[in-house]
Formats: C-alpha cells, structure tokens, sequence
C-alpha cells in the first residue's frame, strides 16, 4: 500500500464515523423536536379546553375558580412553543420577549410582535395570545450549536486523524536517515529494513543501490591507489634504469674525457685538445636531449592552447617512430580557443594512457585521435579497430581507465566507450573548456 492510498483510507473512515455520529445525533434531535413538539400542543390543546370550561363551565355545573385554576397549571408546565399564553387579569412576570439571549436577539433583529398580543374574551376570564419568535429563536440556535459542535469535532477529529497517519506513515523516515548516517559513517551497507509502504519501499531500494555505488566506488579508489603506487615504483624503475643506462655511460664518458685532458693536457697536440672539446660538446647535448625528452614525459610543458596542438602532435609521432604496427592520425581544428593548462594536461595524459592501452592491448592497426571544440566544450574521441569491447574493458576496468575517470572528474568532464563495428572501439572525452581547477 502506498501513502496516499493509506491517508485515503484513514479519512474515508474518519468521514464514514463522523457521518455515523451525524446521523445518530439528528436521530436523537428529532426526536426530541418532535416529542417537545406534541408535548406543546398537548399543552396547548390543554390550555384550551381549561379556557373553554372557565368561559361555559357553569353551563355544566362547574365552579370559575376550579377551572381558572386548572388553566393556570397548564400554564404552568412550560412554555408553549411560538405563542405565548396568560391570563389578562394574572401577567407573567417576565414576557416572551424580556428574558434571555433569544429575547434580546429578537429585539435585535427586528421580529417583535406589535401590539399587546390577541386577547380572547370568556365569560369569567381574558385569555392573551402572543406570537412568541424567542420559541424559533432558541430552536435556530440550539439547532446551530449542535451543527458547530459538530463541525468542532469533525475538524478536530480529522486534525488528528491526519496528524496520527503522517506520524505513523512517515516514521520510517527515521530509519532512512539512520541507513544515510551508518553510510556517512563509512558502512558498506544501510541495512535498511522491508517498509510497508510503497514509496519508502522505493526510497529504501535507492538507497541500498547507493550503497552498492559508494562501496564499488571505495573499492575503485582502493585498486586505483594500489596500482597508483604499482605504477610509480614502475616508473621510478624505469627512470632509474634509464638514467643509469643512458645518461650515466654518457656522463662516465664526459668523466673520462675530462680526466684525461686534466692528465696529458700539457702534453697533448691542440688539434687533439680540439677533438676532445668536440667530444663533451656531442656529449653534453646528448645528456641534455636525453633530460629533456624525461622531463617531458614526467610532464609536458605549456599544454594550453596552441601548445596543446603542438604536444599532441609530438606525441603521436613519437609513437609512429616507435613502429608499433599502428598507423596513428591526428585531426585537429584549425582554431583550438585557448584552455587552462589543468585542462590541457588532463586531455594531453588521457591521449598518452589511451595510446599506450591501444598500443598493448587492442591489436589494432588504425588509431584515429579527434579533437574538436563547441559551446564552451572540448571534445575528444580516440578511435581504433583493434579487438577491445567497451563491455568487458568496463567489467575489468583497469588502472589506466580508473586514473582517466578520477583525472577528468577533476576537471568536471566525463568518460564514454562505445563499440565500433565490425571491429574496434571509441573513448569518448568530454571536457568544459573553462574549467578553473588543478589537475
């Protein structure tokens, strides 16, 4: 069940109670109306016939006093309902339209009979009959208090009907921010428990599949950092064995050289001494060429705007020298507007980690690198027809993928890959040209 059928249900009954109340309370007024009602007339009907035996009862032998004393105690019993009766030689001692909240409202509104009333002669007596509005009065407001109590209860008792199915249909919102406080707390999971209602039954769902996320993401974090140090102890390697291998028989050549000019310089012919200056020039740019070409795979310099076209050049025709079986193709627009170098590194190291998996993993022999501009985005696609598929590459995904996703995440761009047919695979780069952050 969801919430709005259970709220549904809840002032359905509500309403079905209070009409049920309704109905037994306007049962029981209009009895009492009714009962009120004969009993009047009785009395009416009473009055009368005592009225008539104290003008003709004489005729039948009976005494004035005993019959104006009958007449007197009918009218003593109550009040007759919208007429007003009395002896005219005895008055009440309070008229209809002096006593109470319903007299002052007559005389308010401006329903006062005129004149004295209507009197009846007998023979012994002077009845007078007076309309009395006080009598409707006082039925049109206790028929209106019975309708604003009513209404009072009716309104109170769906306030709280309300207010007791919102308390009870939203209190598995504590749960909720339970699970989002254990999850905010580091837990793999919420542990949410099964809820009734439909809504929270979805929310619950959202929230475990969030889990789910967050804990593929730590996971992801924790393989990226592991193989982000793999990566550098291989790099450190490498660099060390390059500088060994390279730079150092270059310097121990240039040592050599220097050591023997300080031994036999005075005694060496100048053409030699020349020769050997000659020699640790060739050296020394060679050691120079090597450091730079180092440096620029530790991190190109000026990566923003033209430079960034001149960077992707040297770097795809420093892996075609390589001869690596791959014929690589570079299309650039003619205008590239200028970005921030962090965005212009993160584009320069997603080409060199898309090359260096298409060069090992994808056995292709094509490798296109587009790069185009619209609308204040950078748009990169590299495409081959090797033999990798976006759905198994995604599945294992490896440290160069996860380093390109936290690497253009840091520059708000995204990550695609889309399969090429009949054979190959498409990386999909997008990047906001404007982006203000480092990389």
């Amino acid at each position: 069940m969801d919430l709005r059928r259970r709220l549904v249900v809840y002032l359905g009954a509500l309403i079905f109670g209070l009409l049920l109340v309704t109905a037994a309370v306007t049962f029981y007024s209009v009895r009492d109306e009714a009962a009120a009602e004969i009993r009047a007339s009785e009395r009416l009907a009473r009055a009368m016939l005592a009225a008539g035996e104290l003008g003709y009862g004489q005729e039948f032998g009976k005494e004035p006093a005993e019959a104006k004393a009958r007449l007197k105690a009918v009218l003593a019993e109550g009040p007759l309902r919208h007429l007003h009766v009395s002896l005219a030689d005895e008055p009440s001692q309070t008229t209809p339209l002096t006593g109470g909240a319903a007299g002052w409202l007559a005389t308010l509104l401006g329903v006062v009979p005129p004149g004295d009333g209507y009197r009846i002669r007998f023979r012994n007596a002077e009845l007078v009959i007076t309309p009395n509005p006080a009598s409707e009065i006082d039925e049109i407001l206790q028929d209106a208090i019975r309708l604003f109590i009513t209404l009072l209860l009716f309104s109170g008792a769906t306030l709280l009907v309300a207010w007791s199915a919102a308390h009870h249909a939203l209190s598995p919102v504590r749960k909720l921010e339970e699970g989002l406080d254990r999850l905010a707390h580091g837990e793999q999971q919420a542990n949410l428990p099964a809820f009734e209602l439909r809504e929270f039954s979805r929310i619950a769902s959202a929230i475990n599949h969030l889990a789910n996320s967050l804990e593929e993401a730590r996971r992801g974090q924790r393989q990226l950092a592991q193989e982000l140090i793999s990566v550098q102890e291989a790099e450190r390697q490498e660099l060390a064995g390059e500088l060994h291998d390279e730079m150092g028989q270059m310097l121990t050549a240039i040592g050599v050289t220097a050591a023997y000019l300080e031994r036999h310089g005075h005694e060496i012919a100048p053409a030699n001494i020349v020769a050997c200056g000659r020699e640790l020039q060739q050296d020394v740019r060679t050691v120079g060429a090597q450091l730079r070409g180092i440096l620029k795979r530790l991190r190109p310099h000026g990566l923003d705007g033209l430079n960034l076209k001149d960077a992707l050049h040297e770097l795809l025709d420093g892996w075609q020298q390589r001869e690596a079986g791959i014929h690589f193709d570079l299309q650039l627009p003619p205008v590239l507007p200028p970005v921030p170098a962090a965005v212009g590194l993160v584009l320069y190291r997603v080409v060199q980690e898309a090359l260096t998996n298409a060069v090992r993993h994808s056995q292709a022999s094509d490798c296109r690198v587009s790069l185009s501009s619209r609308s204040g985005t950078l748009d990169l696609s590299i495409t081959d027809n090797g033999c990798g598929r976006a759905a198994t590459i995604g599945e294992r995904m490896g440290v160069g993928l996860l380093g390109m996703r936290e690497r253009l995440s840091m520059v708000g761009g995204s990550l695609a890959l889309e399969d090429q047919y009949p054979r190959g695979l498409r990386l999909l780069v997008s990047i906001p040209a404007d982006t203000e952050c480092l990389a």
